[in-house]
């Protein structure tokens, strides 16, 4: 909101608290230093106005009169939530707007408020008797709403991590998992129905670190909450989620998650087709992948390999009445399909490699989310400020059966 005058907007903020005052100010503050663009004297008369409503809730405070009539000036105020501090420290503390905004400041060394300070240390587990004060590293998981936006962006970006099953479980637990189940039967009236024991599958995720560290200048910490946490979740995307998203594919079991590629017993002329070294892809190689794959497993398919495999293999074949196996599908901003069947891009998978299968029995586990720590002293004399992003996190393919394998021959 703009105001074109010192008194409109002492106006607005009078029955404000002194937090909020002191909240607004650094904002301005910080939108002023990093924002070639801001204008400048609007700011100004807002931060003036700010000014004048701190010090009259002093004088207020002073003369033993919380909300008295000290502003002459009529017009409606700005109204505000009010809660005791010990409210923000109820329910789920990592999904709460306090923890949220004291996990951000607290990395960019920024003071909070009241309720964000409980917020944080209740999160914290009450290690610190002050989160800002005296120290300067901050450690915290992530908030769970930015969990969640990185995971979001992350699925939303293709690849085969948009399509597996994600959990949220601790490690070393063995979670049961439906296989697709027999139909049922016509039953004669009056006969006796024999119970069948449902048919599952179980997967027990270990717990694999993954971390990464990067730096950026101390000018960050003029960076305004909503901006740095723009910054953090492309961060994190961009490493946390690319670790595992190249796990999925490729992990060899061997201190980090398991992949499809390694994961699997693949069994030639069952589950591991080839095509020609000479002749190629053909469509009957492409017919004979797709009747290969267990039965119950069709529904939810979907065709998983990497770009250059799309458009140098499958792009265009076509089937023996001239017509093309693949069917682009820009009405839906989707890749295509191949023979009816979702088309994944996923450039981790190697060259001339496809993967035909349920990627519903293909998953992921991180169960304490993303942890993240600050720190000014390793890079002290580079005026950096070094932050150590680490997640506890594992993969691996559910049901073996519901995946095949077509690659090109070795000879």
């Amino acid at each position: 909101m703009k105001f074109k005058t010192i008194a409109e907007a002492f106006n607005y903020y009078r029955n404000a608290t002194a937090e909020e005052i002191e909240r607004r100010a650094a904002e301005i503050k910080g939108t002023i230093e990093t924002d070639a663009e801001a204008d400048i004297t609007t700011l100004n008369i807002e931060l003036s106005g700010l000014a004048q409503a701190k010090e009259n809730i002093q004088q207020q405070a002073a003369g033993g009169n919380q909300r008295s009539a000290f502003n002459p000036i009529t017009g409606a105020g700005m109204s505000f939530e009010r809660r005791a501090s010990h409210e923000a420290t109820e329910g789920d503390v990592l999904n709460s707007a306090e923890y949220r905004s004291a996990f951000f400041k607290s990395l960019l060394g920024q003071k909070m408020t009241e309720f964000e300070q409980a917020a944080y240390k209740r999160a914290m587990g009450d290690q610190r008797a002050d989160a800002f004060a005296s120290s300067t590293n901050a450690a915290a998981v992530l908030p769970t709403q930015t969990l969640n936006e990185v995971i979001k962006k992350a699925r939303t970006m293709g690849g085969i991590m948009g399509a597996c099953r994600a959990f949220n479980i601790p490690s070393k637990v063995a979670v049961p998992i439906g296989t697709p189940a027999a139909a049922a039967n016509w039953h004669t009236e009056g006969a006796a129905v024999e119970s069948e024991k449902p048919e599952t599958t179980s997967v027990t995720f270990d717990g694999y670190e993954i971390m990464k560290v990067f730096s950026i200048s101390e000018k960050a910490r003029k960076m305004s909450v909503s901006a740095f946490e723009g910054y953090m979740t492309q961060e994190l995307n961009a490493s946390v989620m690319e670790c595992i998203a190249n796990a999925l594919v490729n992990g060899t079991g061997s201190g980090q998650g398991t992949g499809l590629l390694t994961g699997i017993t693949w069994e030639n002329g069952k589950n591991a087709l080839t095509f020609g070294k000479t002749t190629g892809l053909k469509y009957a190689d492409v017919v004979k992948t797709v009747a290969a794959l267990k039965r119950g497993y069709a529904n939810g398919a979907a065709w998983a390999m990497n770009n250059a495999t799309l458009y140098n293999l499958f792009y265009g074949l076509v089937d023996a009445n001239e017509r093309p196996i693949f069917i682009a599908d820009p009405k839906n901003e989707g890749i295509g399909k191949i023979l009816g069947f979702p088309v994944i891009i996923d450039d981790y998978i190697t060259d001339e490699t496809a993967i035909f299968g349920n990627f519903n029995y293909m998953g992921y586990n991180m169960p304490e989310g993303i942890t993240v720590e600050a720190s000014r002293e390793s890079s002290f004399k580079k005026g950096l400020i070094d932050y150590r992003a680490m997640a506890i996190a594992d993969c691996k393919p559910i049901v073996s059966e519901a995946f095949v394998k077509l690659t090109r021959a070795a000879s």
